[in-house]
């Protein structure tokens, strides 16, 4: 072989070490543009980014087989391209945790005529308020784990009553519904005005023995009225 053979080989070797270098920079480009993304890219932009003439569509399609048993796989979503948990890595990736937000006061008052005039409807609520119940608020107790729907009213058109549930008593530190404050307890909380003991008796209430919320729920409700509740308003919802 010439001298003019051997540099032209040797010349030959760098290029192709050089366009191999370059393709390398290219993938990195493409993996670090992918990996920084807030949302898929599609090739458009990724072509935008990298030098011209660097075959874009080959380059992702050597990434994604560069990542195929990957903890993290390089997916085509919609036209574009977004990296992804492996599916089978998924189920062990997933995460629960509390989330804590605050009653309102409509909710706490609606928790309490629950719970010191239990069966209770829908109805028999708002006429104790005095204001139109929010389905929301129901639901959003109901979601709690503290209160649930029990029976049906013997009157017509046969509504549905509430009662407090075995969460509610657990979450507050009662062992039944006996356990629930009294209008002393109330007063000194500070949760009920100082009006006259018959009056207040009259607003609250007396809870409702635990054994009759095991019989079936055909008696009529109590139309005392009650405006405050014996609870925190602070009280977080656990969810």
């Amino acid at each position: 072989m010439s001298e003019e053979e051997r540099k032209g080989e040797a010349q030959g070797d760098r290029d192709q070490d050089e366009q191999r270098g370059d393709r390398g920079q290219e993938l990195r480009l493409v993996e670090a543009l992918l990996f920084a993304a807030a949302e898929p890219l599609d090739e458009a932009t990724l072509a935008s980014r990298l030098p011209e003439g660097s075959n874009v569509a080959s380059l992702l399609v050597e990434l994604s087989e560069l990542y195929r048993n990957r903890g993290v796989t390089l997916e085509k979503v919609a036209g574009r391209w977004v990296f992804r948990t492996a599916p089978d890595l998924a189920p062990r990736l997933m995460l629960e945790r509390p989330v804590s937000r605050k009653l309102s006061r409509a909710a706490i008052e609606t928790l309490a005529i629950i719970a010191y005039h239990q069966p209770v409807t829908r109805t028999e609520i708002e006429e104790i308020r005095g204001v139109i119940v929010n389905r929301g608020i129901l639901d959003g107790l109901m979601e709690s784990g503290w209160v649930r729907p029990k029976g049906h009213k013997q009157t017509p058109g046969r509504p549905a009553t509430w009662v407090t549930t075995p969460e509610f008593l657990v979450h507050f530190g009662l062992d039944g519904l006996v356990d629930l404050p009294g209008i002393d307890e109330l007063k000194a909380a500070g949760l009920l005005d100082a009006r006259p003991a018959a009056a207040l008796t009259e607003l609250v209430g007396e809870p409702a023995p635990d054994d009759d919320l095991d019989e079936d729920n055909d008696a009529d409700g109590d139309d005392d009225e009650a405006t405050v509740s014996d609870l925190d308003p602070d009280s977080p919802i656990r969810s």
